[in-house]
């Protein structure tokens, strides 16, 4: 059973590009944008883009995201990534801050 796929889980992803000709932020930008047109609910934190989704789906946007920050002129990308999933559940990220939802 591929338990993975059949729940909500989700995906923390942290980009640190590193360019000689470009801000990081700037490529940052860049990646965030991947994960907002790719469509899945996020949350975008100071440290981190947190996704909502299935498994596949999601890592396929991180590959995108570290795609991207080469495209847009990283030279090395440090791509960090947590995932959280429980087996026969949902994991949503209003269960963890929606609480602190203004």
């Amino acid at each position: 059973m591929d338990y993975l796929n059949q729940n909500t889980v989700n995906v923390a992803v942290q980009v640190l590009p590193i360019s000689a000709e470009k801000e990081a932020y700037d490529i940052v930008d860049s990646a965030i944008a991947v994960i907002e047109k790719s469509g899945v609910k996020y949350v975008v934190t100071p440290f981190e883009t947190v996704m909502e989704g299935y498994y596949d789906a999601l890592m396929k946007v991180v590959k995108e995201v570290q795609n991207v920050c080469y495209s847009d002129g990283a030279q090395k990308v440090m791509c960090y990534v947590k995932i959280q999933s429980v087996a026969n559940h949902d994991v949503t990220i209003d269960d963890k801050i929606g609480k602190y939802s203004n």
